[in-house]
């Protein structure tokens, strides 16, 4: 059924099911199984890549430039509205194949290069599907509060959302036709104030959705604080969370979801890992799949936590397992190897796990397989 049944040393679990036949039985001689990794953040349905902004980065250029030029989020907005439901599948579905490959078995999906009702649908629509028809688990995430609209300010797009989209959503989930999980809005200066934030998610909350935001990336705004009093699931980013919003969150037991990539690829200061550990934060980490972080690994992911922001192997594990699937409200089906749980892991080609995250962009040499709810989804 999917389902973990037992787990001990191999003379027990053969004397257990001895009477069992099995279709297919993995000799794991001299290898390790992980959970299957379970990747907090991405934003993996859009159109419209964004290579030609890599070089102006590299040129000096900052996200709000991009941005403010036109670029960023617009572009990707732009090119995703025009795009049909049939190549946004077909794109998504080529990227969770890559995802797959490099080792998740359960990824959070934000929608958000709409910004309109029905290119916010139509990505969620497609997230749906892809949810369905595939074999690697999703948390699908309403995401329209990921920028203002053009010719609207913070306050007019909450009201739109609030208004127009949640009741939408609510209807289409009463009818059986889509399920969202969570709610996120990016809480930033020159995006959506405290307030705007506080309303949409509220709103959010109030029909069933968990709180899994952006906040505090560019600037100290205090996202960190409005989440903890919200009981937010998980705040993304955190770049410059304060003091006081990692002891609200450690209180609150709200996840804080990492993104190294994005630290890494816009050289902004490191979030400021080894604090919130060691404040009792739980701490998790994501991708940040999207144009502007093209990154689909999390054992990649896990390296750069262990070297920028100096967590150790097995913090980088836990936080790329466990706690990831915490940060989705999934950790009691997911995220380790327990009795009772999804059968879902990986077998890597290695005595010692820690190879996984030592060997810099090496997983594909060692994942052997990928298994989700007992099957083999890859086999390298």
């Amino acid at each position: 059924d999917g389902f973990i049944k037992a787990i001990g040393p191999a003379d027990a679990i053969q004397r257990q099911f001895s009477e069992e036949t099995f279709e297919e039985r993995i000799d794991c001689s001299g290898k390790c199984i992980l959970p299957g990794l379970v990747d907090a953040h991405t934003h993996p349905v859009w159109a419209g890549e964004r290579v030609h902004e890599f070089a102006m980065k590299l040129a000096g250029a900052t996200y709000m430039d991009i941005h403010q030029a036109g670029g960023g989020i617009n572009f990707t907005v732009e090119r995703t509205r025009e795009a049909s439901e049939e190549e946004l599948f077909g794109s998504f579905q080529q990227r969770l194949q890559c995802m797959m490959r490099a080792g998740t078995t359960l990824v959070e999906c934000k929608s958000g290069y709409g910004l309109n009702l029905e290119t916010e649908l139509k990505m969620l629509r497609v997230i749906e599907r892809a949810r369905r028809e595939g074999r690697i688990g999703i948390s699908a995430t309403y995401c329209g509060a990921h920028s203002v609209p053009k010719g609207k300010n913070a306050k007019e797009a909450a009201d739109d959302i609030i208004k127009n989209h949640l009741p939408k959503l609510k209807a289409l989930g009463r009818d059986g036709e889509m399920r969202v999980d969570n709610i996120d809005v990016f809480c930033e200066k020159g995006v959506f104030d405290l307030d705007s934030t506080r309303r949409i998610l509220q709103s959010g909350k109030e029909m069933g959705l968990q709180i899994n935001f952006h906040g505090d990336e560019l600037h100290p705004v205090k996202a960190a604080e409005l989440g903890a009093e919200l009981g937010a699931q998980a705040i993304s980013h955190l770049e410059e969370v304060s003091d006081a919003g990692i002891a609200a969150m450690a209180t609150a037991r709200c996840a804080a979801v990492l993104l190294p990539t994005t630290a890494y690829m816009l050289r902004l200061k490191q979030p400021r890992a080894r604090k919130m550990l060691d404040e009792g934060v739980i701490v998790a980490l994501g991708s940040d799949f999207n144009p502007n972080a093209y990154c689909f690994s999390m054992p990649m992911v896990m390296h750069l936590a262990c070297v920028n922001m100096r967590m150790s192997m097995s913090e980088a594990l836990a936080a790329a397992t466990i706690n990831a699937a915490y940060a989705l409200g999934k950790s009691h089906t997911h995220g380790s190897l327990e009795v009772g749980k999804q059968g879902d892991l990986i077998i890597i080609n290695s005595s010692r796990w820690e190879h996984l995250i030592y060997q810099f962009g090496g997983h594909h040499e060692l994942i052997e397989y990928v298994i989700t709810k007992g099957k083999v989804i890859y086999k390298k």
